[in-house]
């Protein structure tokens, strides 16, 4: 059977950056299927070699790889515009000659391409007869952002219906192909030591952090008007969420994973206006007002930090507290479970520093890893107690380069394993609990709009309140070394 992956916005910074290089790591390691051409599709006039020369000096900072000339022999470009319908029927023809009639074959359409061409681009795949499974299975992937809003997703969701029935869709979000966001499944599941006490009984708290340590530089004009709950939560912060709340799916297969996931979105509480002030933060970090292509009176979000209420047996009175922003003290992503403390003390312990709960800190992002606090007693100090930490690296404890998430996820697409992606019921499920907060903060029902220095974990006074007096955020970057 032959796989042709046709990628649209061939010419684009994702295909070159992202898309190539993984599909190139996945020739190199023979995980591609033999007959696997990659056909990149733009609007720029361009020839075969030069799209292939232009992609190596993308990849490769002087002399390309050695197997890099025998991979480019499956890289074929073809001009084309998605957004025009003759010029797909014209694509069709041609992939059908370059398939020779073969009655068995796969393609995966990327859409790599502006979010706001998506309803048209499937709209024309369909009125090409490019959706078609007469000849083996058709599969399209759409990047983020799925939408825009609630309303806007259903649009979306309605509109790839037409063309393309759900098991042939797989809306993607690279941060699924992180290996240590799917260590959290197995880290949970496949060590009893942790499963019987990832509860309400032993958890205090779970924080989820996506911090990135520059502001919004050459975004500023995309940005501006998308703002940090579009751009982060409605997507990566609630994946991870649903990923550490799930329950325990029958089997690992995609419809049984996916099952679990929209379980969780239907345990969290939607807010009402008047509860989002109470339950969220949001602040822009100093100067961002001053960036090219910001409004000089912009009200847009650049930091925002949200308490979730999981409202099931499992997660009853636990608050989920996610956060992201921008210009923030570090890069770091990272799901932080923060156990109870011990119910009695009986050792002398100072009432300042007090004793410290354990604390399970995975680290997504950009030093994968695990490390877990304990508290042990300090030799010849009586019985003097001090946190230490078990931890341990993937790149340490593994042998070879942590592999990117778009290798997985590309190579998902291509076997029909859709475990990794989102679907469709979940992605409206994810905008009907951002959507209320949104809008609470475009109304004026929302919190005051604070500000932080550049270089900090955002506004201090309002992230204490949001966390309470008894909790303290994880401000720490990445401790896995």
């Amino acid at each position: 059977m032959s796989h042709t992956i046709v990628i649209f916005g061939a010419s684009g910074d994702l295909t070159s950056r992202k898309l190539v290089p993984a599909l190139f790591q996945l020739y190199l390691k023979e995980r591609l299927p033999e007959q696997t051409r990659i056909i990149g599709v733009a609007r720029r006039e361009m020839t075969e070699q030069q799209w292939r020369d232009r992609l190596a000096d993308t990849m490769f900072d002087g002399e390309a790889d050695d197997r890099w000339g025998e991979f480019a022999e499956r890289l074929i470009y073809h001009q084309g515009d998605i957004s025009d319908a003759d010029s797909m029927r014209e694509l069709a023809g041609w992939l059908d000659g370059l398939d020779g009639g073969n009655d068995e074959r796969t393609r995966i359409y990327y859409l790599s391409i502006a979010p706001r061409l998506y309803e048209s681009a499937v709209e024309n795949l369909g009125a090409a007869g490019l959706a078609s499974e007469e000849q083996g299975p058709s599969r399209v992937v759409i990047e983020k952002p799925f939408g825009s809003d609630l309303e806007s997703a259903r649009r979306l969701n309605e509109a790839v219906h037409q063309v393309f029935d759900e098991k042939q869709i797989y809306r993607i979000d690279h941060y699924l192909g992180k290996e240590t966001v799917q260590n959290v499944l197995v880290l949970r599941l496949a060590n009893t030591i942790f499963e019987p006490i990832w509860n309400r009984n032993y958890i205090d708290n779970v924080q989820i952090t996506a911090a990135e340590e520059v502001g919004v530089e050459t975004r500023a004009g995309y940005y501006d008007g998308v703002g940090v709950l579009r751009d982060m939560f409605q997507n990566h912060l609630l994946q991870l969420l649903m990923l550490t709340a799930m329950e325990p799916p029958v089997r690992f297969e995609a419809d049984a994973v996916r099952n679990e996931k929209v379980k969780v979105l239907e345990a969290i509480r939607v807010m009402k206006p008047e509860e989002v002030a109470r339950a969220s933060v949001r602040a822009q970090y100093e100067g961002y007002r001053s960036e090219e292509g910001v409004a000089a009176d912009s009200q847009t979000a650049t930091f925002a930090a949200v308490r979730f209420c999981v409202e099931n047996w499992r997660w009853r009175h636990v608050p989920f507290l996610l956060r992201s922003g921008k210009a923030m003290s570090c890069r770091t992503t990272q799901i932080v479970i923060q156990f109870r403390r011990p119910p009695h003390i009986m050792f002398d312990v100072d009432p300042v520093r007090q004793i410290q709960a354990n604390r399970l800190v995975i680290q997504v992002q950009p030093a994968e890893g695990v490390f877990f606090s304990l508290q042990q007693k300090v030799p010849d100090q009586g019985m003097k107690l001090r946190e230490m930490n078990l931890s341990f690296r993937f790149d340490e404890a593994f042998d070879g380069r942590m592999p990117e998430a778009y290798e997985r996820l590309l190579l998902d697409a291509i076997t029909g394993d859709a475990s990794l992606f989102a679907r469709s019921d979940e992605v409206e499920m994810a905008w009907r609990i951002i959507d209320p907060i949104q809008k609470a903060w475009d109304s004026g029902q929302g919190p005051e709009l604070a500000t932080y220095p550049i270089g900090e974990w955002g506004p201090h006074d309002e992230s204490a309140r949001l966390i309470g007096e008894d909790r303290q955020w994880f401000d720490v970057c990445p401790r896995v070394k």
